[in-house]
């Protein structure tokens, strides 16, 4: 068994149940399999007091996202396009402490994608953290500059997200 194929549990774990390993364009496969998740989750964890366990529950998988970059860099090289499980990281900042809704996962899909790729301002920075660290870490930054837009965009213009 070759140590890139996507049968290599540590490779089909970091790329999101093998998203990564899709043509063309991995992280937004990744950040595809994100919203997707993210809309079959029930509205509730979205909502007072859950929200709570629900950001507990997302430290761990950004630390354990860090973990098992790590050692997928190990078979598939430093960054490897095919690690995508820091898209389901930065996805789900994107909407932390947002109410759930279909527009709201669409926009903050858009907006994730957008500032993960063009790194902006810090984004960028964080890449350049050792192993699995700067893997995860420039999505959680292009997660909050999303999750900041979204958060000013529902208090300011909340019918912007009402589905018509």
């Amino acid at each position: 068994m070759k140590k890139s194929s996507i049968i290599n549990p540590i490779n089909f774990i970091a790329s999101l149940a093998g998203s990564g390993f899709l043509p063309k364009a991995p992280g937004t496969w990744g950040s595809l399999f994100s919203l997707a998740i993210y809309l079959l989750l029930p509205a509730a964890w979205f909502e007072l007091p859950a929200h709570f366990i629900f950001t507990g529950a997302l430290l761990i998988i950004c630390f354990f996202s860090v973990w098992i970059s790590t050692l997928a860099e190990k078979n598939l090289g430093h960054d490897a396009p095919q690690i995508v499980i820091d898209e389901f990281c930065g996805f789900f900042v994107s909407v932390l402490f947002l109410p759930k809704g279909i527009l709201v996962g669409i926009w903050a899909f858009i907006l994730f994608r957008a500032f993960d790729i063009a790194k902006p301002l810090f984004v960028g920075k964080a890449q350049k953290l050792p192993r699995g660290w700067g893997v995860v870490a420039d999505d959680i930054a292009a997660g909050l500059i999303s999750n900041l837009i979204l958060q000013v965009l529902v208090r300011v213009a909340p019918h912007f997200f009402a589905i018509i």
